[in-house]
């Protein structure tokens, strides 16, 4: 095989990570930003790798919730609450009790058609 054309990967490309700020880390970034004048804001960003619409997140994270809401969020799915495994529980046990109800009910309308014939073939048979 001819080895000047293989490609050997960048191994800073191969695994990429995303970045996470703390809170400390943010609000010294936002103060950084704010300190840059108009011109020299957007080749900040770009040094750093940042986007502005991180920044109006982290504002508008800051203006509601103070310095709390711009600290991490936990990743992945949100932890499932108790309540609502046993209400499926409890619902598909109901339906099980009113698919038997539903049974029972028809096998006594069954009870009652049979007894209903053979009280009638009895009276059938008393009259000849």
């Amino acid at each position: 095989m001819n080895t000047s054309q293989e490609v050997h990967p960048d191994p800073k490309l191969e695994k990429r990570t995303r970045r996470r700020f703390g809170a400390a880390e943010k609000q010294r970034l936002l103060a950084e930003f704010d300190t840059l004048g108009h011109g020299e804001k957007g080749a900040w960003l770009r040094r750093q790798g940042l986007f502005a619409a991180q920044f109006s997140a982290w504002r508008k994270e800051l203006r509601e919730h103070g310095t709390s809401g711009l600290a991490p969020k936990p990743t992945g799915r949100k932890p499932a609450d108790p309540r609502d495994h046993q209400i499926d529980v409890l619902k598909r046990e109901n339906a099980k009790l009113a698919k038997r109800a539903r049974v029972a009910e028809a096998l006594v309308d069954l009870q009652k058609k049979v007894l209903t014939l053979i009280e009638m073939a009895e009276s059938e048979e008393s009259k000849s």
